[in-house]
């Protein structure tokens, strides 16, 4: 299944996307796709009530979408997880998966603007696949055990300010956490429908031109170690969202550094996941 939000920020209502192309409303389910209505089987009741016909239609025509989960506790990033993103930022191939905390308040609509900071001269893109926790994950035995805990998958963009980020603190945050700077959706998409989740396309593009263009099979950490491991030091609970790492293509790594600029507009999309579109503009 596809859940998603659909409305104004704070007013979004929750809803279902089905395999042919309608939304229905889960008013009468829940009042939003949040960290309980996941851990109460939440996902189960709507593919039950979607089945049995008792949800009614909703019109999203002209709306916008939120972010498919609301709320989340926490984002939880790794960096450098793929190897060829590692080259390209001239970062050593990492050990142990590279972990930094993300501010949840950064979570957008897909298509929302993303704000500029006031003084930035290096914000920049990454195209995520973003895992989503459906139960809670604490001192997972071993990496097998992950995908019970799982709710689903969703596209992520995981905007940075480079100067903020590497040039103005010895850690990530200020560069991470500026608002805005994590659009996510348009779905979130349960594991039966994602399929493997070390098996999907990632692209982006900046006005149009291809930038990134990688696939999930290269991490160098995969998703079932990444809960594994992140249990081992912290609780990750339902609605936390862990951000699983870019491909190369970030414009740090490009010649000239081409950075985001006000009125540039970016596109991305994992396979089967879905597609965002935003302009950026000046906070």
């Amino acid at each position: 299944m596809k859940l998603m939000r659909i409305g104004m920020p704070g007013d979004e209502t929750p809803a279902v996307l089905d395999e042919d192309g309608a939304v229905f409303d889960l008013s009468t389910l829940t009042t939003d796709i949040d960290g309980p209505f996941l851990a109460s089987g939440g996902i189960d009741r709507v593919r039950r009530a979607l089945a049995g016909g008792e949800l009614p239609r909703l019109d999203v025509t002209g709306r916008r979408i939120g972010a498919p989960v609301a709320r989340p506790g926490k984002v939880v990033c790794v960096g450098l997880n793929y190897r060829d993103h590692a080259e390209e930022t001239g970062a050593p191939v990492p050990e142990r998966p590279v972990v930094f905390m993300k501010d949840p308040s950064t979570v957008v609509g897909p298509n929302d603007d993303v704000l500029i900071p006031r003084g930035s001269v290096k914000t920049d893109w990454e195209v995520e696949l973003a895992v989503v926790i459906g139960r809670e994950a604490r001192y997972l035995e071993r990496p097998s055990e992950a995908a019970g805990h799982i709710a689903g998958y969703a596209v992520s963009h995981d905007v940075s300010e480079r100067e903020f980020q590497l040039e103005f603190s010895p850690q990530w945050d200020l560069g991470k956490s500026c608002e805005t700077f994590n659009p996510l959706g348009p779905w979130l998409v349960t594991p039966d429908e994602a399929g493997d989740p070390q098996a999907l396309g990632l692209r982006l593009a900046v006005d149009g031109e291809v930038r990134q263009n990688g696939s999930t099979k290269n991490m160098i950490f995969d998703v079932a170690y990444l809960v594994w491991y992140l249990s081992q030091y912290m609780v990750l609970r339902p609605g936390d969202v862990i951000n699983t790492g870019t491909p190369a293509g970030v414009a740090l790594g490009l010649p000239g550094t081409p950075y985001l600029r006000a009125g540039d507009t970016v596109e991305l999309s994992i396979d089967g996941l879905g597609t965002q579109r935003q302009t950026f503009i000046n906070a």
